[in-house]
C-alpha cells in the first residue's frame, strides 16, 4: 500500500471513530430526558415489543441497545435470564432505575467489537431503534449468530429505511438546541441478505404506522428472523 493509501485508509478510521463517539456522547446527554421528550417513534416500538412478547416465555434474551429500559421491564418479566447491553453508560444508569428484577443484567458494551458473552446462549436477542448507528451488518449478524442458539430468534425494530432516504434521524435538544444523532441507511434487503448469509432465514416483517402518521411513511420497520 502506497503512502496516499495508507493515509485514506487512516482517515477513514478516524472518522469512524469520531462518529462512535458522537453517537454515544449524543445518547450520554440524552439520557436525562429521553423518557420525557415527544418521540413517537420510541413510543411505537415500546407498543410493537408489547404487542409480540407480551403473551410469550423465553429461558435466556439478550437485549442489544437497551437505552433507558422501555423494554426490559418487559424482557425482563418474560424471561428466566435477561441480559441487557448499550452503549451508554448514562442511559444504563437511567434502565437500572426501573428494572429491579434480579434476573437482569446490564453491561455496558459497544457492539461493533467482539461481543464479550457466552456463545450458543440466547433464545432471543432484540435490537430496537439502534442498527441506525452501525455501519457493519454483517459484522452484527455475525456476532448474533455466535451468541444464538440453535433455533433462537433475532427481532429487530428500526426506523424504516423509506424515512431515512427522506432525512429522518434521532435528534436530541442539548443547551436548547435540536442536534441529529450520525447514522447510517440501510436497505431492506441489507438486513435479509446479512442475516441470510450468517445463517438466520427471516420469518416476517412488519412496517408499522403511529396513529399520527396516517397518509405518511411507514416509522418503523420490524423483522423476525431464526437461526438455522
Amino acid at each position: 500500500m502506497d503512502y496516499k493509501g495508507l493515509e485514506r485508509v487512516l482517515l477513514y478510521f478516524k472518522s469512524f471513530y469520531l462518529c462512535i463517539m458522537n453517537i454515544q456522547s449524543a445518547y450520554n446527554i440524552w439520557a436525562n430526558n429521553y423518557d420525557e421528550d415527544k418521540n413517537l417513534t420510541r413510543d411505537l416500538d415500546a407498543e410493537i415489543v408489547r404487542k409480540v412478547f407480551s403473551n410469550q416465555k423465553f429461558n435466556s434474551i439478550l437485549e442489544v441497545g437497551c437505552g433507558t429500559g422501555k423494554n426490559t421491564v418487559l424482557f425482563a418479566s418474560i424471561s428466566n435470564h435477561l441480559t441487557a447491553i448499550d452503549f451508554s453508560d448514562k442511559m444504563i444508569s437511567k434502565a437500572k432505575e426501573k428494572v429491579k428484577s434480579e434476573n437482569a443484567n446490564f453491561q455496558i458494551a459497544d457492539i461493533t467489537k467482539d461481543w464479550n458473552l457466552e456463545e450458543n446462549k440466547f433464545d432471543l436477542i432484540t435490537f430496537n431503534l439502534i442498527l441506525e448507528h452501525i455501519e457493519n451488518l454483517n459484522f452484527i449478524f455475525e456476532q448474533t449468530h455466535k451468541h444464538l442458539k440453535s433455533k433462537g430468534l433475532v427481532f429487530i425494530n428500526e426506523l424504516h429505511p423509506f424515512r431515512q432516504y427522506d432525512g429522518k434521524k434521532a435528534v436530541y435538544t442539548e443547551n436548547g438546541e435540536s442536534k441529529e444523532i450520525d447514522a447510517f441507511v440501510h436497505n431492506i434487503s441489507d438486513f435479509i441478505n446479512s442475516a441470510n448469509e450468517n445463517g438466520m432465514r427471516l420469518l416476517k416483517l412488519n412496517e408499522y404506522w403511529h396513529e399520527q402518521d396516517q397518509n405518511k411513511l411507514p416509522r418503523i420497520i420490524s423483522l423476525k428472523f431464526i437461526k438455522d
